[in-house]
């Protein structure tokens, strides 16, 4: 592709198509209207080629806005040469100025390479100290080549400039290997003794996911809410694994705080679990929802209501499931799709 071709490729990008500027909309807005979180805005960035966080974050974020009272903007990975949702696509997250006025992010991310003007609006929330609430692959949401002159190369999962990446310094972990065998073994939450008062467990009784379980090793500074046993099947009435894989069980959610080199701290809930179908689990919804006040600064209610809004039957989990030709209006209040 020569140099005139990819720059018209990205001149949709660079003209920051945003939902409500005429065309096709390329985000979603929920807006709260009562409830304890009236006044806060959560922003919520899909973006993974596997998990088909682009089918769950818009029913968490529905669920926020309607059952709590947020104002939730989902953010999609644009195909800017169609307006589809393609998770694929992992240079293009258009409406990322909606992080400007972001009171918390809620992350489900993948080997992302946005365009600098767009990583921007991440790191400057990010350098604010904003909450952050990060989903499965987001321990290694940014995949910069080795030889990229981005200001923001040193966030990739595996660099060595910042060892681990955004991950590893501000989440606690970044890519390291599937524990349980992918697609075969799925997680059992299992509440770590010294965490169970946590308010984000408050009301938390059961954690299962369809997932299997990550090998984790975070920070020592991280507080371990839930570890995660590994399954011999897909079911959450399958037993345990015996042996190693169990022994000890690898965290798979947990807590920090984190000083960041602007001299502010976010807070972080971070979780390997997330998959859309993992979603399923009412007892991780509320996990999620409970994380969301905890990082606002809000009291966590005693059993957060995390009933669906609308129906949900997410895609399973593989490469190249997506729904194709889906717009982000398919997500759109009722009444406001196309």
């Amino acid at each position: 592709m020569n140099r005139i071709i990819k720059e018209n490729l990205w001149l949709p990008v660079l003209l920051g198509l945003f939902c409500g500027t005429g065309g096709a909309a390329e985000s979603v807005v929920y807006e709260g209207k009562s409830g304890p979180g009236v006044g806060k805005h959560i922003v919520f960035l899909s973006g993974d080629e596997e998990y088909r966080s682009e089918e769950c974050l818009p029913q968490l974020a529905k669920i926020l806005a309607t059952r709590h009272g947020f104002k939730c903007t989902v953010l999609f990975a644009v195909n800017p040469t169609d307006g589809t949702i393609d998770p694929n696509f992992n240079r293009n997250l258009p409406g990322a100025e909606a992080l400007d006025s972001a009171d918390a992010i809620v992350m489900s991310l993948r080997f992302r390479e946005w365009p600098d003007a767009q990583m921007k609006h991440f790191v400057d929330a990010y350098l604010a100290g904003k909450p952050m609430i990060a989903l499965r692959t987001s321990t290694h949401a940014f995949n910069y080549p080795k030889n990229s002159t981005s200001p923001y190369a040193k966030f990739s999962f595996n660099s060595s400039v910042w060892p681990g990446g955004f991950g590893k310094q501000v989440l606690g972990e970044t890519w390291v290997a599937h524990h349980g065998e992918h697609r075969k073994e799925a997680t059992r939450g299992v509440i770590e003794a010294t965490a169970v008062a946590d308010p984000i467990l408050r009301g938390v009784t059961d954690l299962f996911g369809d997932t299997d379980v990550y090998t984790a090793n975070p920070t020592k500074d991280a507080k371990i809410l839930v570890r995660g046993e590994v399954l011999t099947g897909m079911k959450p009435t399958d037993p345990p694994v015996q042996g190693k894989k169990n022994e000890p069980m690898q965290p798979v959610v947990w807590t920090r705080l984190y000083a960041n080199e602007n001299g502010k701290t976010n807070k972080i809930l971070c979780t390997t679990m997330g998959a859309a179908t993992d979603l399923q689990n009412e007892g991780l919804r509320r996990l999620l929802v409970n994380g969301v006040y905890w990082g606002v600064g809000l009291e966590v209610p005693e059993k957060a209501d995390v009933n669906y809004v609308g129906p949900y039957k997410p895609t399973m989990y593989g490469f190249n499931g997506f729904i194709k030709g889906t717009k982000p209006d398919t997500y759109a209040p009722a009444g406001e799709g196309r």
